[in-house]
């Protein structure tokens, strides 16, 4: 599911670094209508976004005044996708925290370079390999689970697909609260919503059930079906 920005102000993003990462992540803020601004050293990573985002230019990530004269200052968030060069990721999220990008969220490649980043302040640090590499684990682990969400503190809502053996059930008589402290959010039968506030909806095979919970009691539940 996917969620539109029309009724929120868009905000402005640079995105340094324009590998697989940086691109995907620039070429979906735009596609959202927000303004991006894509930099990287290799000519031809820009060239290649240059029609997508609202601007593109070549510059190096280590260099304040490049990415000063880029106007990357002006910018509500800098995304640090520099992915290869640890020195060059480290110096681009100092250069952007001293031009007074006031959220910064920037790609990791070990645990060590987590917490030097957020020793400079990153906002936000992000280890994609390390996050896609559980999401998939979960859903492989449980094939009943196509998707979930981190809420943090051991939260998580989960998309989870209606097995037969629970069709005709009514939410509030699968044990959901009682037995495994997990609440329903609710439920989509193909593009209807059903509210499950009062627990009397009806489950039917291949329904997506939005619960939520702690990973343990979720997948606990998940894995007793």
């Amino acid at each position: 599911m996917e969620f539109g920005v029309s009724k929120q102000k868009n905000r402005s993003f640079a995105v340094i670094g324009l590998g697989t990462f940086g691109t995907t992540v620039a070429s979906e803020l735009a596609r959202f209508g927000n303004h991006v601004l894509g930099i990287d050293t290799v000519e031809k990573n820009v060239s290649r976004v240059a029609e997508t985002l609202a601007e593109a230019v070549i510059a190096d990530g280590r260099d304040e005044q490049a990415l000063r004269e880029a106007g990357v200052g002006n910018y509500d968030v800098a995304v640090v996708a520099i992915g290869e060069e640890l020195e060059a990721n480290i110096l681009c999220t100092m250069n952007v925290k001293l031009l007074g990008v006031s959220t910064v969220w920037v790609k990791a490649m070990s645990r060590t370079h987590h917490r030097i980043l957020t020793k400079l302040g990153a906002d936000r640090v992000i280890q994609p390999e390390q996050e896609i590499g559980r999401h998939i684990a979960q859903m492989l682990h449980n094939p009943l689970v196509r998707d979930y969400v981190s809420l943090g503190n051991g939260f998580h809502v989960v998309d989870f697909r209606v097995p037969e053996s629970l069709n005709g059930k009514r939410v509030d008589g699968v044990g959901l609260a009682e037995k495994h402290e997990i609440r329903a959010l609710g439920l989509m039968r193909g593009s209807e919503f059903v509210s499950c506030e009062t627990g009397a909806a009806e489950l039917h095979t291949d329904d997506k059930l939005l619960l939520l919970g702690r990973r343990e009691h979720l997948r606990n539940f998940a894995d007793g079906l």
